[in-house]
């Protein structure tokens, strides 16, 4: 006999025979009142109610599943603080800075700093690790007025000692300033940044320390450009740090961005995003960071997910305090 012959299955038929067994299962009704049942015009009834109802009920499943606006949870140990040295008008010192971090319930920090901030340094990573809060990641930005292939400046150069003589096992977030590839072709400006990420790869792997790009502007700021280059140096197995504040020309385009980045994707640095608007703006004020927060999901990255200080003029505290609650808003069922 060949398939065609074959009795179609009645999926509906099976659905309502579960029925039944749920009814009798519950003691809704007993077995002399489900004979009854089958055998009268009420079985054809339910029946239909049943292949109704399933159809429907399967529809809106689908539906949902494929528009549903709710965002997985992101939870604050999922998060850290970002951006809260060099942008505090309360000018903390390491101390207050560091219990400001526990009273808001981060259990991680990354680190950016300034040349006035480097005499602190030790104090605030120390302190950091003494209150089990972990260090992520810490920022290293080079400017080729002051920084060049095999050559360090001075601030980057102490600030490397300062993690070897505290034997920290951290995230090197390297970014670089636009002025090394003024001039440069695509092809020339791949070769200077890998001889580049190279060089300071080396450097921190002999620390057993990590390295990440970190997307800020100009050519580097790409990250398809910071693909190139990690394609070109698997054998240190870089990142990628992506800030929502540097990836406003990238919103229209994200779904090939997210797709392209996640697999190397470290952290992410949260942000309101207007495709005109303003570079900072609190999470929850922009009309494209939900959106940008699920396709990343969607795409598999599960955190850990930077919220934002960057306000200069504010209270570091005010700041990371609005963007927490945009977040919880954001991630409320609707």
């Amino acid at each position: 006999m060949n398939d065609c012959s074959k009795k179609p299955f009645n999926w509906s038929t099976k659905l309502v025979n579960q029925i039944y067994v749920y009814l009798l299962h519950y003691q809704i009704f007993n077995i002399k009142q489900l004979k009854l049942l089958k055998n009268t015009a009420l079985r054809s009834f339910i029946h239909f109610q049943c292949v109704k109802w399933g159809v429907f009920y399967c529809f809106a499943f689908s539906i949902s599943s494929i528009s549903g606006q709710t965002l997985n949870k992101i939870g604050i140990d999922n998060t850290y603080p970002w951006c809260i040295v060099a942008y505090d008008s309360l000018k903390r010192s390491p101390e207050e800075r560091i219990d400001m971090i526990k009273n808001l319930g981060f259990e991680k920090y990354a680190y950016d700093w300034r040349n006035e901030h480097l005499d602190d340094t030790f104090t605030e990573l120390e302190l950091a690790a003494r209150n089990n809060i972990e260090i992520i990641g810490v920022w290293l930005w080079l400017n080729a007025k002051r920084d060049s292939l095999q050559h360090l400046s001075a601030d980057n150069e102490h600030l490397l000692q300062i993690i070897k003589q505290l034997d920290l096992k951290t995230t090197f977030w390297v970014g670089f300033n636009g002025n090394f590839f003024e001039g440069l072709d695509q092809e020339q400006s791949v070769k200077k940044a890998t001889d580049l990420v190279g060089f300071i790869a080396e450097k921190v792997t002999a620390m057993d320390c990590k390295i990440a790009l970190y997307n800020h502007s100009g050519w580097f700021g790409n990250p398809l450009n910071q693909l190139e280059v990690i394609q070109k140096l698997p054998e240190f197995n870089i990142g990628i740090i992506y800030n929502f504040h540097h990836a406003h020309g990238a919103i229209n385009d994200f779904n090939n961005v997210a797709n392209s980045i996640v697999p190397y994707l470290k952290a992410v640095n949260l942000n309101g995003m207007e495709v005109d608007g303003k570079k900072i703006l609190p999470i929850g004020h922009g009309k494209h960071e939900k959106e940008m927060i699920r396709t990343l999901q969607k795409s598999g990255f599960k955190g850990p997910w930077g919220i934002l200080g960057h306000v200069a003029s504010r209270d570091a505290k005010e700041v990371l305090e609005e963007n927490l609650n945009g977040l919880k808003v954001l991630l409320a069922p609707e």
